[in-house]
């Protein structure tokens, strides 16, 4: 590791001015991205005697190799940028929130042509209304039967919608009036619509005007003697009623807020969030972090970015409630303002019902924490142990705090195909996966051994023009993301003594020194170092172990599913695909002018020029190439799309 004062700015090169600051390693990777309000004062602390900074704080500075800073306006541009920043550089050092387990929501896809209320997980796409989040998918399901009753709107697949409407008869729901049944025309596009955006109202909490409308038609069809509509009715309201029941009344004054709650100790801080609106609790979110150095207001600011980072309009409430105002509480408030696009208050309650609240969201934070430390007890512990043993085992300078593990895949020798994954601290870090093609030598022929040649050389070149290319972006004043220029501490190979050494010549090859090679044989577990006759013995229990298993498993699960894929795709494909410059609508032209290959090899290059987008260059190209493929597309006729057997098959 570096020492900081090696890298140390000049007290005088670094401004007062407000600004943002990112920490680079020595591969120019962004380790830590940070802002201030005087980028002196703050820059300042990271460079003092290192035993006086927080442990994490002190294995940063030492990671780093320099410190770069941008100077802004207002403390709202830093608030913009730095979180702009964390998002595109993801650095490791910065805290990251995690959801305590993924919560579903209710979604309504309002971006199609027919809004579908359904359940969803996972990232929020555009055009699409979520409320929530519930504690269960269940609940979801039981609030849409309910709803559904008033508001019946589709909740079915694309392919049952498709179906439905193919054959001219609705599902079960739609006989049963649960849906309005657009999918065979009941309903015209505009009118499901409204009757989706009813249900969005609804949910977004604007509940009495639709109880007070229906109540008052149930007494006017009841003074009109309909007493079956009336009795219609009222099991509708009956229904809206206990959906409302299933959100309990917190805010008798219809307040729309977000409540956060902490509780933390020296290692790590959970975090509660309670979604109130109309005055109901409409959904609960929780996180739990690794404690950082930051201080509580921090913790809080660095909390909102993520929560509202990607938010915009009702997304952010009207009022903000947290335990402990930010630092700089009125930038994160008119940060918060501009998301929205009116005033957003942030403060901490002082009396009253929503102190109330606050107290119980900070209970729930509190048990939250005690649930963590106890399912995931010793858990930073173990990794910190399992990169120790692996340090001590193989007789590494430091702990391994990134490995890369590569595989191969194949089916006798066909579809070869390579995978990358990477654990950093112990940890996997998908975003750096990749997955290699192997080419094979002139004859196209390769085995495991020279795949893994192939795949390790490949990478660590185009590693090292990587860096070359970043270091002239950089005297560029420009940034240049990079895929494989960050250098592994250790490589893993999923095989025995045969794979390692070939890694290890790949390495050689290229001219690696400073990387150690492992691999990791199946069927006793043993590790092999190259050059090295007899394994190196881990013990079963040994948390090293477990890690080596982890990263095998997943390059080999990573490898398998990229050779499906191209498996797949190989079984469908024709010649017309190999020829350079074709593109997908180019060959459907092609294929429903000739209707085959055989028919496309046939013609003339007049012919070919003449087909639409196909000009007289690149049906030159088109001959060249089929006169050489042995391959054929089964003829199909271009008005129905059918099959026509004349002679082509497709392989």
């Amino acid at each position: 590791m570096a020492d900081p004062s090696t890298y140390r700015p000049r007290p005088g090169e670094i401004p007062t001015d407000p600004g943002v600051y990112r920490f680079r390693d020595a591969e120019g990777r962004v380790i830590y991205v940070g802002k201030a309000k005087s980028l002196r004062s703050r820059l300042s602390s990271y460079f003092q005697d290192v035993a006086n900074l927080h442990h994490r704080t002190a294995t940063m500075v030492r990671t780093g190799a320099s410190v770069e800073w941008t100077v802004v306006s207002t403390e709202v541009e830093a608030l913009q940028l730095e979180y702009a920043w964390i998002k595109e550089f993801d650095p490791r050092f910065n805290v990251k929130y995690r959801d305590d387990k993924s919560y579903p929501y209710l979604a309504v896809t309002m971006g199609e042509e027919f809004p579908r209320a359904m359940v969803m997980r996972g990232a929020k796409r555009k055009g699409t209304r979520y409320f929530g989040p519930y504690a269960h998918a269940w609940a979801i399901r039981e609030t849409l039967d309910l709803a559904m009753r008033v508001f019946p709107m589709r909740t079915c697949s694309a392919g049952v919608f498709k179906r439905a409407h193919q054959v001219g008869r609705p599902c079960l729901l739609g006989y049963i009036d649960k849906c309005s049944a657009p999918c065979v025309g009941k309903v015209d596009a505009q009118h499901h619509r409204d009757i989706a955006e009813d249900f969005c109202d609804f949910m977004a909490g604007n509940s009495g005007r639709f109880l007070s409308r229906m109540t008052r038609e149930m007494k006017q069809a009841s003074a009109e003697l309909e007493f079956e509509r009336a009795a219609r009715i009222r099991d509708d309201i009956g229904a809206l009623e206990r959906v409302l029941e299933k959100s309990a009344v917190v805010l008798p004054d219809a307040t729309d807020a977000d409540v956060f709650g902490l509780s933390e100790d020296e290692l790590e801080v959970a975090v509660q969030l309670f979604h109130v609106r109309g005055g109901r609790v409409r959904g609960q979110r929780g996180w739990v972090a690794e404690r950082d150095a930051e201080s509580t207001p921090e913790v809080v600011e660095h909390l909102l970015q993520q929560v509202y980072g990607d938010e915009s309009g009702e997304a952010v409430p009207r009022e903000v409630l947290v335990p402990v105002l930010p630092e700089d509480a009125d930038a994160v408030g008119r940060w918060l303002s501009g998301l929205r696009g009116s005033r957003v208050d942030l403060r901490v309650p002082q009396r009253g019902d929503k102190r109330t609240l606050m107290e119980t969201v900070g209970r729930n934070a509190t048990q939250s924490l005690a649930r963590h430390k106890v399912t995931r007890a010793g858990d930073l512990t173990t990794r910190s142990q399992a990169l120790q043993q692996l340090q001590e085992a193989l007789d590494l300078d430091d702990a391994p705090l990134r490995i890369e593990c590569y595989d191969i895949s194949h089916v006798q020798g066909t579809q070869v195909v390579g995978s990358m994954v990477v654990f950093e601290d112990g940890l996997p870090r998908k975003s750096e996966y990749r997955r290699f093609v192997v080419r094979g030598d002139e004859t196209g022929a390769t085995d495991d051994t020279a795949a893994m040649h192939e795949v390790l050389t490949r990478r660590f070149v185009r590693g090292r023009k990587e860096v070359e290319e970043a270091e002239t972006a950089a005297a560029e004043g420009r940034d240049r993301p990079a895929r494989f220029a960050y250098t592994p501490n250790l490589v893993v190979v999923d095989g025995g003594l045969p794979q390692v050494n070939a890694a290890a010549r790949a390495l050689e090859d290229v001219g690696v020194v400073d990387v150690m090679v492992v691999g990791l044989a199946k069927r006793l577990e043993e590790v092999w170092v190259p050059g090295e006759d007899h394994p190196v013995i881990l013990p079963r229990s040994s948390e090293g172990l477990y890690l080596l298993q982890r990263l095998r498993d997943e390059a080999h699960r990573f490898a398998i599913a990229f050779h499906r894929q191209r498996r797949s795709k190989a079984m469908t494909s024709s010649a017309l695909d190999a020829v350079p410059g074709l593109g997908e609508k180019r060959r459907k032209a092609l294929l429903a002018r000739f209707g085959s290959v055989k028919r496309i090899r046939a013609a003339t290059v007049e012919e070919l020029a003449d087909v639409p987008g196909i000009g007289p260059a690149l049906a030159g190209v088109v001959a060249a190439e089929l006169g050489t493929t042995q391959d054929e597309t089964p003829a199909v006729d271009p008005t129905t799309g059918e099959v026509i057997d004349d002679g082509g098959s497709q392989t």
